[in-house]
């Protein structure tokens, strides 16, 4: 980069051809199309050309981006992007190469990769060092390194591998440079110069490899060495299947993998020590070195229908040394490692349910999720560290780290980490009625529930009585709720939380640190109700007390209009005067 740098400056006094090129900035930097290096602050030497080619750039160097969104978030150097969505999420990764619509399109970290071809090395994220040519080559790594993929999609997290065409395509392949080979096989076989790496045929006869009836394949070092009637079976690898005798179609692929297998069947074994202690148990499929290692060790033939991906994974009980569970499924480096009699378990990610020993239908998906727990039953986890201290059983956690402080606890759903989550959005509930139901709460630790009204959880129940003239010390008010939380500033009517917890404090709902942070409106409610019906019952007697006055007068009246009556008729009756002279 600094002969480039010292070849421009050498230039810069040349004659400029006219009219002047488009996209010429400082720094040797050149941009076309919108949005083209939009960020990019002291970074030198870069091109980008296309709609966001390079668009979040600040001071990554050297980068080459042809095509739009070509290295659309990148902040390395020494990439070169050619093709739409090429690089698109490269951030850190130096020294890539991508040569193809969405060529290393997820790729983050990873460094020195080589992509060329559509799609090819697309979902690579940290992987370094991998080579790729074709259309999708490569496609199916994701982090590991040092990898040549021409014509084939590779594995995912493999390293230091070569895959060269795809065998549901490619059905003969011509090498220049290898001695010609018997047109009958298996007379000869192609072998490998660990040293140099040299292909070259060779005489089966001449190192080990042992074909028995019926159909049987053993290479290595006693592979098979022991079989009897058992057939279909492949051995390839020291050792592999050395014990198997009536056992059928059975695939051990590695160093004493399927060592000790007697008469189990249909069992798949690729790695060191795979399956190596499977005695009778059938239908198990181990990928990765000491996968399955102590699968049904004791014999007894209960441990089928499992499957392990990744180092370590379903080893099984290390102390016990067997594991006899079946119809489990871990995927990632020692997923299940400890498992002894759990059954139905499924584990996705490093060390996820590492710790389970006699838990069943377990879910876990993310590394290290539901690490610790050995007994518990019937959870479901999804999250990195998701539960990773807990022992229980019919839990579902959901999200990263959620509910890592939790060490026990049965029954619950917790989703997300509220240490972290700062809002939540949730579909379908708004709009929507549900009629007879109960309104739901939330308390200051996250825990959602509704309110309880029978005496069945209750206790020293009392009449409220005056207990709810507080209420009338509350002052309620008008307010908006600032921007950030209401963007439209609808205004509101209710009470202030501070206000309130100066009147009465158990009326104040508040958060993880203790601060004031809501009002128990439902509480005042009840509270309002209770004076409400002192209200009423005032009212009544009033009322009552008015009737009887009522009646009172107008007892009071139909008498004194009866003595009105009578001294009105006295008034004009004639008086009769007796004259005796």
């Amino acid at each position: 980069m600094v002969v480039l740098i010292a070849c421009l400056g050498s230039v810069q006094h040349a004659q400029a051809v006219s009219p002047a090129p488009n996209g010429c900035y400082p720094g040797y930097t050149t941009a076309e199309g919108c949005n083209a290096l939009n960020f990019l602050t002291i970074g030198l030497g870069n091109t980008g050309i296309g709609s966001y080619a390079l668009f979040a750039n600040t001071i990554g160097s050297y980068n080459t981006a042809v095509g739009a969104g070509a290295l659309d978030l990148n902040g390395a150097s020494n990439n070169t992007a050619t093709g739409a969505s090429a690089l698109l999420f490269n951030t850190t990764g130096n020294d890539n190469t991508a040569n193809g619509v969405d060529a290393l399109a997820f790729n983050n970290t990873g460094i020195q990769n080589t992509a060329a071809g559509a799609f090819a090395l697309f979902n690579n994220t940290g992987g370094g060092g991998n080579i790729a040519i074709g259309f999708q080559a490569g496609s199916a790594l994701t982090t590991g390194n040092d990898n040549i993929e021409i014509g084939n999609i590779g594995v995912a997290a493999e390293s230091n591998t070569i895959r060269i065409g795809d065998r549901t395509i490619h059905a003969a392949i011509f090498l220049a440079g290898i001695t010609k080979t018997s047109p009958a096989p298996p007379n000869q076989a192609v072998l490998v110069d660990p040293t140099t790496g040299h292909l070259g045929s060779v005489d089966i006869g001449s190192f080990g490899v042992v074909s028995t009836s019926p159909e049987n394949t053993a290479v290595g070092d006693q592979a098979l060495s022991n079989n009897t009637t058992g057939g279909n079976n492949t051995a390839t690898g020291a050792q592999a299947l050395q014990n198997n005798t009536t056992g059928n179609f059975n695939d051990a692929l590695g160093a004493f993998s399927l060592q000790n297998n007697v008469s189990g069947f249909s069992n798949n074994a690729f790695g060191f020590d795979t399956l190596f202690s499977n005695i009778r148990s059938a239908a198990n499929t181990a990928v990765g070195d000491l996968a399955l290692e102590f699968n049904d060790a004791d014999g007894a033939g209960t441990a089928n229908f499992n499957t392990a991906v990744g180092a370590g994974a379903l080893a099984g009980d290390p102390v016990g040394m067997t594991m006899d569970g079946d119809s489990n499924n871990a995927v990632g480096d020692n997923a299940l490692g400890a498992n002894s009699t759990g059954s139905f378990n499924q584990a996705m990610g490093v060390d996820a349910l590492s710790s389970n020993a006699d838990g069943a239908a377990n879910i876990a998906i993310g590394d290290s999720a539901l690490i610790g727990n050995a007994h518990g039953s019937f959870n479901t986890v999804v999250g990195w560290s998701a539960a990773d201290s807990l022992e229980g059983s019919d839990n579902i956690y959901i999200g990263a780290t959620a509910g890592t402080a939790v060490t026990s606890e049965n029954g619950t759903i917790r989703v997300g980490d509220t240490s972290v989550i700062g809002a939540c959005f949730i579909a379908g509930i708004s709009g929507q009625t549900s009629s007879g139901g109960m309104a739901v709460f939330i308390d200051g630790n996250g825990k959602l529930g509704t309110s309880t009204s029978s005496a069945r959880f209750k206790e020293n129940i009392q009449p409220m009585d005056q207990a709810s003239e507080s209420i009338f010390a509350l002052k309620p008010v008008t307010f908006r709720y600032k921007k950030a939380i209401d963007p439209k500033h609808i205004p509101h009517f209710g009470l202030v939380a501070e206000d309130v917890e100066k009147v009465n404090p158990d009326l104040v709902v508040r958060d993880e640190e203790g601060k004031p942070y809501s009002v128990r409106y439902d509480q005042v409610n009840a509270m309002l109700l209770n004076e409400f019906l002192k209200e009423h019952r005032a009212v009544q007697e009033q009322g009552a007390t008015i009737t009887e006055l009522k009646e009172q007068v107008a007892a009071l009246t139909e008498g004194l209009q009866k003595v009105s009556a009578q001294l009105d008729l006295s008034k004009h009756t004639p008086q009769m005067v007796l004259n005796n002279q």
